[in-house]
Parts: structure tokens; sequence; C-alpha cells
């Protein structure tokens, strides 16, 4: 037998894109938090209520968010193409289970911030996010 040098090299090609496919093309929205963008630049105020954007897929993106305390807000998930643990959101303060779609926009209303942080996770506990809620 014979080794072909071809056909390690196409092997080699298929694991490694393979291994691209699979972790989001190298997109690792586990390790983002506000120092990697402005602090609340995925926070908004429409009629009165906070809107925090959270993008669900491999994780949560950003990991943490800075908030107005004080005010009503939702979370705002939006996924694409999510078919891991982060389309099931667990608030245990709140008490809140939400499974969300594969893609698309899911609101999750947590009432008004007190000053301190709102933590969740996913269903499993691998993937976390916060929102840190300041006066």
């Amino acid at each position: 037998m014979s080794s072909n040098p071809f056909l390690y090299i196409v092997i080699g090609i298929v694991l490694i894109g393979g291994f691209v496919l699979l972790s989001g093309g190298g997109k690792s929205p586990t390790v983002a938090s506000t120092s990697g963008a402005s602090a609340g630049s995925n926070v908004t105020v429409v009629d009165g209520t906070q809107i925090v954007t959270i993008e669900a897929k491999g994780g949560y993106a950003p990991g943490s968010s800075v908030a107005k305390a004080g005010i009503p807000t939702i979370l705002r998930f939006v996924t694409s193409g999510a078919y891991d643990c982060s389309s099931s959101v667990v608030i245990p303060s709140r008490k809140i289970a939400q499974d969300l779609p594969a893609t698309g926009t899911t609101d999750i209303d947590v009432g008004t911030l007190a000053p301190g942080t709102l933590s969740g996770t996913c269903s499993m506990g691998m993937y976390r996010f916060s929102v840190e809620a300041k006066s």
C-alpha cells in the first residue's frame, strides 16, 4: 500500500474547513465583552423602554453589557442559525427560561432594572451573559 499525498492534502483541507465551519468562522462571541465594544453600544431607549440587544449563536455577544438602572428593560436576542444551547436563555433571578428560534428576534421583558448585575446563561450553563445596571 503506497501513500498518496493528494489524499492526505484533501483530508487535511476537509478537517480544517470543518473546524472553521463549526467554530463559527473564527468568530468567538463568548469572548466578547464591553471592552471589545464601547459600553452601552448595544443599548437603545425607545419610548421609555431600554432595549439591550444580544446576539445568540455559539454564545452571547456581547458577553457583558452596561445599561441604565431604573428604566423598564427588554433583552432582545437575535439569532441567525443558532442550533446550540445558546438558543435557550435562562435568567434565574427573574425565573425566566425562554427558547429562542434558530433564526429571528425574541424580546424578553426583564422589568425595571435595579442597580447591579443581571446574569443569564444558556440552558446548559456553558455560555454566560450579563447586564450591569448603573444609576
